[in-house]
């Protein structure tokens, strides 16, 4: 939380940043307690004080907090992040690298760009509609908004890597709309796929920490124990490409 007044008596309006929002708190009356101002603003208000949410104008971003899927305005275009690789070089003073790979709304094209952590960005404006997978209509995929039907067209190129965790039943998707575009696909954080195949299951190896590779039914390649037999649903995390756990069954 952090004050842009320097002198609290003599302020009659305070802009305070928490998160991501700043919060504007405007004195209505004379007097002014510059304690009580910050108490009002922690959650504890009064009649003398009016709250003003303003979620148009977010701070900046550093690049540290940028994540996955965000979408970016950099160097005059709109980019959606795809990856992000954090590294730190040896003997190298000011803290750690971010390597994005950044997929151009516009053209299509990827970019990849190289931020210091405290490297400041601008959030593009984007939403997020829930979603289902539809159909493919030659190299596009369509999906369908959950609410209004509005189908969304994405190149297969654009959204290739999330499309190993999709399928027909995926629930909790949400397609990212920049500029009322469709550019990406937000995963949930783990969705339920079938094993088409893999090694045959070893009896009693339940126990056991040994894993064997998995092919499931979007062609995606997980790490699996070995009890884990052809034909078994099982929970992927999405954001490790890992193996969870069985998948509940209905």
């Amino acid at each position: 939380m952090q004050f842009n007044c320097t002198n609290l008596f003599l302020c009659r309006i305070i802009t305070v940043n928490i998160g991501c929002y700043s919060v504007v708190l405007h004195r209505t009356d004379h007097f002014y307690d510059p304690i009580l101002a910050l108490l009002r603003v922690r959650g504890i208000f009064s009649a003398n004080f009016l709250l003003i949410i303003d979620f148009r104008n977010p701070p900046m971003p550093k690049a540290s907090d940028i994540k996955k899927n965000a979408a970016i305005e950099h160097n005059g275009k709109v980019l959606i992040v795809r990856d992000i690789t954090r590294s730190v070089p040896q003997g190298r003073a000011g803290g750690s690298l971010y390597r994005m790979r950044l997929y151009d709304v516009v053209t299509g094209g990827k970019v990849d760009e190289t931020f210091k952590a405290d490297d400041m960005l601008n959030f593009a404006d984007l939403s997020r509609r829930p979603s289902m997978f539809s159909y493919i209509d030659g190299e596009e995929y369509v999906f369908m908004d959950n609410e209004d039907y509005t189908p969304y067209n994405l190149n297969k190129e654009s959204i290739g890597e999330e499309l190993l965790f999709i399928n027909e039943d995926t629930q909790g998707l949400s397609v990212i709309i920049v500029d009322d575009v469709p550019v990406a696909i937000d995963l949930p954080a783990s969705v339920d796929l079938v094993i088409t195949q893999t090694d045959p299951s070893i009896k009693g190896a339940s126990a056991s920490a040994r894993t064997k590779p998995a092919t499931l039914s979007t062609g995606l390649i997980v790490q699996v124990p070995e009890h884990i037999s052809t034909g078994d649903k099982i929970k992927v995390n999405t954001s490790e490409h890992k193996f969870m756990g069985r998948a509940d069954s209905k």
